[in-house]
């Protein structure tokens, strides 16, 4: 049996926008294939060794805000330029989640606003509510693994290409020299 496919994600947002420090893992198919998510999902309290570590770890990232706190949405581009950084020279593949969408009656950031965001981001964007299971949760999950794995494969091909051109440079060389 075929060993299946891992992807690391890790959730960031400031604390108490819904998240819980736990490490999940879940097996999903996507595009036909096992793959096994390892979901670290962070409290919002590491100090910064640690959420530095964090950020090195993942390959996908969901960026989570609470609808019903404007600082936990302006907290986000900061920490998506961190994670732009220590992920140089790719930008870090992420998805923008807007959590407590069951609290639209004390709503501070606009669903509008959230959207805007996600396309400055260049990043999918969801509203759901962890608490009542609202939105489509698992699907921002599958789609974060899909983009991942999508940007894995292509980084491999970009390596293979640089390899034979590094071979046809090399024998290109001992070829010239034999010939001269």
């Amino acid at each position: 049996m075929a060993k299946s496919a891992e992807v690391k994600l890790a959730v960031f947002g400031r604390a108490g926008v819904g998240k819980s420090e736990s490490t999940y893992q879940h097996q999903a198919t996507i595009d036909d294939e096992t793959v096994s998510m390892e979901i670290l999902d962070t409290a919002g309290q590491e100090d910064g060794a640690q959420r530095e570590g964090h950020m090195r770890w993942g390959e996908g990232f969901v960026l989570v805000y609470d609808i019903t706190d404007r600082g936990s949405f302006e907290d986000v581009l900061p920490l998506k330029n961190v994670l732009d950084e220590i992920k140089k020279p790719k930008p870090a593949t992420v998805v923008l989640v807007g959590n407590k969408a069951d609290l639209g009656h004390s709503r501070q950031v606009s669903a509008e606003e959230g959207r805007r965001l996600a396309a400055q981001l260049a990043c999918g964007f969801y509203e759901c509510s962890a608490c009542t299971g609202q939105g489509r949760i698992a699907e921002l999950f599958l789609e974060l693994g899909r983009e991942v794995r999508r940007r894995r494969l292509a980084q491999g091909k970009a390596r293979r290409r640089s390899s034979t051109t590094q071979v046809k440079q090399a024998l290109n060389k001992m070829l010239t020299k034999i010939s001269s």
